[in-house]
């Protein structure tokens, strides 16, 4: 840690095997509580979800799908691991239905379900729209990834993805309405093992004040990748993040890269706590 502004400003490690972008400002000060790598564009695993989220809702603000609207899944869209829906015997639900289950448990099925429902140049398309260049939603899940595919499910980086959950907070992306739904399906979001571990919240349910902090994140996993972007909110302040941690394959650095988030999420609650 070293000292940065108002209070302390953290360093992520250089040279230990990791690669770090990562970037926490107060949203209302304009405060930078810390940033680093911010412009690198690294592998988010699941975080680009929050992209089809959006376009989803965009496309419902502008009357060209409903959030009741059945769809069913195909056979060819079935993808265990993240998720629930693989577990249940439904198999149509709501696009409201399926966009909560992304947003709470990352599900991959309901992903290529909605993927093609709306269709990933559509995504591209609003994605482009907000001025983002190296944050996206690459394609959908596969696995194995066949040759000529993308190798990552999504990219991005800190600066981007931070001004993107910054303008969630702030309804600037959608209506305010959209926006509203966008943070209620995000604050469903059940992984708080990174940056939030820092807050002990419960991980079941936290989209309201508990221990004075309030908070909705969407983050990615893989073997070679952690990552956490989001939002925390104290009664008097608010702070919009992005902490992504790439290494390379083969390598297993995870134990060190969530002990570093976890401090990143200190240096945030003792903003939120105490400025």
């Amino acid at each position: 840690m070293t000292q940065g502004g108002t209070g302390e400003r953290m360093e992520f490690a250089t040279g230990s095997g990791i690669t770090w972008s990562a970037k926490a400002v107060d949203l209302d000060s304009g405060h930078v509580l810390f940033e680093q790598g911010e412009h690198l564009a690294l592998d988010t695993a699941s975080i680009g979800k929050v992209f089809l989220l959006h376009t989803v809702l965009e496309l419902e603000q502008r009357g060209e799908l409903r959030l009741d609207e059945p769809v069913t899944r195909r056979p060819s869209e079935w993808m265990d691991n993240s998720g629930l829906w693989y577990l249940l015997q439904a198999d149509t639900l709501s696009i409201y239905d399926l966009c909560a289950l992304i947003g709470a448990v990352s599900d991959n099925a309901a992903t290529n379900t909605m993927c093609r429902r709306v269709g990933l140049d559509a995504v591209h398309a609003s994605t482009a729209a907000l001025g983002y260049t190296d944050s996206s939603l690459d394609d959908i899940v596969r696995w194995p990834i066949p040759t000529g595919f993308p190798p990552n499910l999504s990219t991005g980086t800190a600066r981007e993805l931070t001004d993107f959950v910054a303008r969630v907070a702030k309804n600037e992306v959608l209506t305010e309405a959209g926006c509203d739904t966008l943070r209620r399906w995000l604050g469903a979001g059940m992984d708080c093992s990174m940056v939030a571990s820092a807050w002990g919240l419960d991980p079941l349910a936290h989209y309201f004040y508990d221990r004075d902090i309030w908070m909705w994140n969407k983050t990615g996993t893989t073997s070679r990748v952690r990552g956490d972007v989001g939002v925390a909110m104290s009664p008097q302040r608010r702070v919009a993040y992005s902490v992504l941690a790439n290494w390379e394959r083969g390598s297993d650095h995870r134990d060190e890269a969530l002990a570093t988030m976890r401090e990143a999420g200190d240096v945030i609650r003792d903003h939120l706590l105490h400025g």
